[in-house]
C-alpha cells in the first residue's frame, strides 16, 4: 500500500490540469466546494457525492469508558462524530485494487 497522502493542494492542481482554470481560480473553487461540505455536515446534513459515498453527522451518548492501561473507568461526554460510508461502486473500486 502507498504511504501518499492526497492534499487540497493535489485535488487543486487536478482541477487545474482538467478544467483548464487557473491555479487561483482552481484553488478557490476546491476551497468553495470543500467549504460547502464542512457547513452542510456542520448544520446536520448528510453530504451525498454519486458513486464516492455519504458523510454524516452522528450524535453519541455519554458513557463510561475504560483505561486500558489502568482499569480505571473514565466518563466519556456525548458529543458528535463524523461518519463516511462509501457507496458501492467506491467499495468495488477499492477491492479491485487490492487484487493488483
Amino acid at each position: 500500500m502507498s504511504n501518499k497522502t492526497l492534499t487540497r493542494m493535489d485535488l487543486t492542481e487536478a482541477v487545474f490540469r482538467e478544467v483548464g482554470l487557473s491555479r487561483n481560480e482552481s484553488a478557490t473553487l476546491v476551497d468553495s466546494v470543500l467549504q460547502h461540505v464542512s457547513d452542510a455536515l456542520v448544520s446536520g446534513e448528510q453530504v451525498k457525492i454519486s458513486s464516492f459515498g455519504t458523510f454524516s453527522v452522528r450524535d453519541k451518548n455519554a458513557r463510561v469508558g475504560r483505561n486500558p492501561k489502568t482499569g480505571e473507568e473514565v466518563p466519556i461526554s456525548p458529543r458528535r462524530v463524523l461518519t463516511f460510508r462509501p457507496s458501492h461502486l467506491m467499495k468495488e473500486r477499492v477491492a479491485e485494487g487490492n487484487r493488483r
